[in-house]
């Protein structure tokens, strides 16, 4: 290789590429490749909420029935029976300090939620909605009983209930409240559904009481599932993406996501059956998910529901419950934010949901260092400049090594350039010439490049933190940055972004070949617009990684007795 330049524009160029091609694919309606991404959505608008009937598949099947809306599926053991809704439903509203949720008597179904200390897609109201059934989104959280072996109807989530009287809001000095809904008979069974919500937690406690009144013995099935539209988020933007769809978690297969598109073309390959985990719907910053017991057998299911409708849940076989006895289970239902000490309080495996993409490994001790350093400084801007500080503290010496070669490739520049124009027509004899001053200086060309390339996945992995942590969403950090989650609003950011790396571009050596030097220059230019589309997290760790380099090179530069200067480009 003739220079140091050639091999650090090749490894830009090469990730751009990555960028690029995850992009293509997405745009193409395929998987992207590299990077967590949003997929593609079948239909721009949302199924209707009546659609919402979900079949579930019988245990052990592994398969799942036709929507419940055909007459034969319906008849069918395993089968959620299409039963009416009911006339006159109610929709009911509960908070507590960090939800406002809605159930709607018709299955006592989840079918809205809202965080108070997260503000909505425009930045500007409180409550951002999750959960929601409209004309415009289908989201929610269902849950029932289904027929087992020994057959029989039993109530679903479209079965009617009734409230049960009860405080509506947490007050001060509680610290739970229930919800609870009773069915009707079906089957004569009754089933009882009773939410726990707790002061500080996203997580709830749902327990299913089902009540055996009939006169024989009786085997029914729990059913769990997240029902949402294929719908891309609002807001999202089109330079990076973040994946948004089902996911699931086993201690076997570990955690498995899944994109829309594979469930419109059946190409869905997860663990169907398990006895631990959770079944989750994920999305940029916030996420629900069911979570049954530890030892319970359960089917997993994903699959389409209607047109760009999509569930994702869990059955698992009840014990025969005799005349007059009632069987409880108790699952969780989390709905909210990916916060991830949070997340890894309530489940094993649920602060997966946070997605890191392929650099879990190094993303999460970074994002441990970020947190300890809020905790601290109490300001999410300075923690993403002192985190940037300490990596390049623990980075010095491989950026020592890089820096010194650029700087002893710099002083050699003069003979290069001098040794091409004299040999520009014998180029055999260019490359031997060139090779020797290499080797009588003492100056590897590749020196300046192992040390950067070895840091390349720590920073992609510390985007994927900045990227992927909902503490970025409205955190303000100084003046007018008052989210780092959104971009700058006047370009500032990046317009110093793009300062700093052309200025970090003229302290090093020109490349000998003249198409190098200019595609050195073009490179960071054409890098840099990116970033002004850029969250404005992403955008300040940059600057300070690059203020940070130049004066790292500025110093190694005089230190060795290279003068700095700046090599400004010269195109023709």
């Amino acid at each position: 290789m003739n220079d140091i330049r050639r091999t650090i524009l090749w490894v830009i160029f090469g990730f751009s590429m990555v960028l690029l091609w995850d992009q293509w694919q997405l745009f193409n309606g395929n998987k992207p490749t590299f990077f967590p991404s949003t997929p593609v959505a079948t239909s721009p608008a949302a199924a209707p909420a009546s659609t919402a009937s979900v079949p579930a598949g019988p245990v052990g099947s592994g398969a799942v029935p036709a929507p419940a809306a055909t007459p034969a599926a319906a008849a069918a053991p395993g089968a959620v029976p299409a039963s009416t809704p009911s006339v006159g439903k109610q929709r009911l509203v509960v908070s507590t300090d960090l939800l406002t949720l809605t159930f709607d008597t018709e299955g006592g179904t989840l079918v809205g939620s809202a965080f108070p200390r997260h503000k909505d897609v425009d930045g500007k109201t409180d409550g951002f909605v999750l959960l929601d059934e409209s004309a415009a989104r289908v989201y929610v959280a269902q849950s029932g009983l289904i027929a087992g072996a020994g057959g029989g109807s039993f109530p679903t989530h479209k079965t009617p209930m009734t409230v049960v009287p009860g405080e509506r809001q947490l007050k001060d000095g509680q610290d739970s409240l229930e919800v609870k809904f009773e069915s009707a008979e079906v089957g004569g069974v009754k089933l009882v559904k009773t939410y726990t919500l707790k002061r500080g937690a996203y997580d709830i406690a749902v327990r299913h009481d089902a009540v055996n009144n009939g006169a024989s013995a009786v085997s029914p099935q729990l059913y769990t599932q997240l029902v949402r539209d294929g719908n891309k988020l609002p807001g999202e933007s089109a330079l990076y993406s973040t994946f948004t769809g089902p996911a699931i978690y086993t201690e076997a297969q570990k955690y498995q996501k899944v994109e829309f598109s594979d469930i419109e073309k059946n190409k869905v390959d997860v663990e169907k059956q398990a006895t631990n985990g959770f079944v989750a719907m994920v999305q940029h910053y916030f996420a629900s998910a069911w979570i049954l017991p530890d030892g319970l057998q359960r089917d997993i299911f994903l699959r389409k529901v209607d047109t760009n409708l999509y569930a994702v849940g869990m059955i698992t076989p009840l014990p025969a419950i005799a005349p007059g006895a009632t069987q409880s289970t108790t699952a969780t239902l989390f709905v909210g934010p990916q916060e991830e000490k949070r997340l890894e309080a309530i489940a094993p495996g649920l602060e997966l949901v946070k997605d890191y993409g392929w650099l879990t490994i190094l993303a999460k001790p970074l994002y441990w260092l970020l947190d300890k350093l809020h905790g601290f400084i109490h300001n999410w801007g300075w923690s993403i400049v002192a985190l940037v500080v300490l990596l390049k503290i623990a980075f010095y010496w491989l950026n020592a090594k890089a820096y010194a070669s650029m700087a002893k490739m710099k002083s050699v520049s003069p003979k290069i350039m001098e040794m091409r124009e004299r040999l520009k027509d014998k180029p055999q004899e260019m490359q031997v010439a060139m090779m020797k001053i290499y080797k009588e200086e003492k100056v590897n060309p590749m020196g300046g490049c192992f040390p950067i390339m070895i840091q390349i996945p720590v920073f992609i992995a510390l985007y994927w933190v900045l990227l992927s942590s909902v503490e970025m969403r409205n955190a303000p950090w100084v003046l007018w940055i008052q989210d780092l989650s959104s971009p700058d609003p006047y370009y500032i950011l990046p317009l110093v972004m793009t300062a700093t790396t052309l200025l970090q571009t003229a302290l090093n050596p020109t490349p000998p070949d003249p198409m190098q030097a200019k595609l050195m220059w073009y490179m960071p230019l054409i890098f840099s617009v990116m970033f002004f589309f850029f969250p404005a997290g992403l955008v300040l760790y940059w600057i300070t990684n690059n203020i940070l380099s130049i004066a790292q090179q500025w110093v190694i530069n005089t230190r060795m007795g290279v003068p700095p200067q700046f090599n400004l480009p010269k195109f023709k």
